[in-house]
């Protein structure tokens, strides 16, 4: 059984800084493209950064920057380090597996005030 965990999100005012994890179970890790996506009230879920099975990344242009996107094969993990928050930056943020199918994970809030 595939398990996505994320962890990390939390409320940060403006110009603050937090790190996202999310820690799969039931999957070879190493084999999967990774993703971090957020939604906001009332819009679509977007893409904001993923990572391949070799470490290429590629960042939606509004984090570019400020986002960092990396993975721990060892420790079936990816992580999203966000500095330099702003209030658009506030979401439900999940991460995603794939490979031939789609897993996700149960999404976290991040908040961040002005």
């Amino acid at each position: 059984q595939v398990q996505l965990v994320e962890s990390g999100g939390g409320l940060v005012q403006a110009g603050g800084s937090l790190r996202l994890s999310c820690k799969a179970s039931g999957i070879i890790f190493s084999l999967y493209t990774a993703g971090w996506y957020r939604q906001a009230p009332g819009k679509q879920r977007e893409l904001v950064a993923t990572i391949t099975r070799s470490s290429k990344t590629n960042y939606k242009d509004s984090v570019k920057g400020r986002f960092t996107i990396s993975r721990d094969n060892a420790n079936n993990t990816v992580s999203l380090q966000m500095n330099s928050l702003k209030p658009d930056d506030t979401a439900v943020y999940y991460c995603k597996l794939t490979i031939y199918s789609d897993y996700w994970g149960q999404g976290t809030q991040v908040t961040v005030t002005s």
